[in-house]
């Protein structure tokens, strides 16, 4: 009998139902991770990022199995990560987690993204930058709106940036301002991002009239591949001369593109496209699901999040829309409107939505590479944000 007894003990079971508060809200935790899976496995709404995420929540609410231990990184008195600790007191997601912590996998997934993306088309069409920019409206928005909520400055920076429909952006900065956020915070960005084609829609018909939606613009024009191989170079130089906080993301996804662009580092920009790029996905997803505990993220703070950062990604897509009927006016009507949607750095889904809208009022309409410029564009602008915080909130 006590052998049953001793084992039963040594279950999570025991913590399990060590307090009615516990069991309630180790359940809850288990709904939440069970809608993750749901959009993830049966919607295919971001699988390869939330299908990590929903797994690493489920790993750091298992009663007993002590795989995470944010106390490691968070100390009261400011002072930093010891590495010695972790190695000695710390378990497998503890490990997996340095890498967040130090700001290495939202760099490398940067440059594989980088990579895989072509920029062409705003290289072609340089204007794309002015729709990228104003599509960075919600990311200040929500900024002001998190300080009205009552968060500090660096938690409400590292909220707006969810705007910017950039998970590993989101990521960077609240590890670095806000890390007892990050749970919340890339839980928010990731599954809005894969609500995109959802949320975006509405407002890009509520904002441009169908004579507009109808717009079929002209061909973008030839990039040589001088222009392609130079682009990278100068905007690394550019942008971390004036945002030097930036360099990590701008840097990588800048670095990216040239493997890919240059056309004689075939091997090293393939690994980046597909090997590297799912190993720190994987790696990235997990340890970030695993700062999603019970006790932080069941709290009042979780809901405003997940509200402001509706609201951010609804008032970007409206400042890319605005800035887009701008241009339309300006250039006599040889810019659709539809393509400043694309300016969230969500790429490339958002510019696929301003396709499949375009589309639909004008079957013969083909916008995916015009929206492919500001979404590039809007990859730039959210790094920017990000860095522009950091410089001013960060340590």
């Amino acid at each position: 009998m006590s052998f049953f007894i001793d084992f039963y003990e040594s279950t999570g079971l025991v913590n399990l139902f060590e307090t009615p508060e516990i069991l309630v809200k180790t359940l809850i935790m288990y709904v939440i991770v069970g809608v993750l899976f749901y959009l993830a496995v049966v919607k295919k709404f971001e699988p390869l990022l939330l299908m990590p995420i929903a797994f690493g929540m489920l790993l750091a609410n298992l009663p007993g199995a002590d795989l995470f231990h944010m106390d490691l990184f968070i100390h009261e008195d400011g002072s930093p990560i010891n590495i010695q600790t972790i190695v000695e007191q710390g378990n497998l997601l503890d490990f997996l987690y340095i890498g967040v912590k130090l700001g290495i996998y939202p760099s490398l997934i940067f440059l594989g993204v980088g990579a895989m993306t072509d920029f062409t088309p705003l290289i072609a069409n340089p204007k794309s930058l002015l729709l990228g920019a104003s599509a960075q409206f919600g990311v200040f928005a929500a900024f002001i709106g998190a300080l009205f909520l009552g968060f500090s400055p660096e938690q409400a920076a590292s909220i707006g940036i969810i705007g910017g429909a950039d998970g590993p952006t989101a990521i960077l900065v609240t590890k670095t301002l806000a890390p007892e956020l990050l749970g919340a915070i890339a839980i928010a960005a990731y599954s809005y991002m894969a609500l995109i084609p959802i949320i975006q829609p509405p407002f890009m018909k509520l904002l441009t009239t169908k004579k507009e939606r109808m717009v079929v613009m002209t061909n973008l024009r030839e990039v040589s591949k001088t222009e392609k191989v130079m682009f990278p170079i100068i905007v690394t130089l550019i942008v971390c001369l004036i945002v030097p906080d930036a360099a990590p993301l701008v840097g990588f996804l800048m670095l990216g593109n040239l493997l890919n662009v240059s056309g004689v580092a075939d091997r090293l920009s393939k690994t980046a496209q597909n090997e590297l790029m799912n190993i720190v996905t994987i790696c990235l997803g997990v340890s970030v699901g695993a700062t999603a505990s019970a006790e932080s993220f069941l709290a009042m703070d979780t809901v405003k999040i997940i509200i402001l950062g509706l609201a951010a990604f609804c008032l970007s897509t409206v400042g890319g829309l605005l800035f887009g009927k701008l241009m339309y006016l300006v250039t006599g009507g040889k810019i659709n409107p539809l393509i400043g949607s694309a300016g969230v750095s969500a790429v490339p889904m958002a510019a696929r939505v301003s396709q499949m809208v375009g589309q639909k009022e004008n079957p013969s309409n083909f916008l995916l590479m015009h929206a492919m410029g500001p979404n590039v564009a809007g990859v730039i602008g959210s790094a920017v944000a990000a860095g522009v915080f950091l410089s001013y909130f960060g340590a």
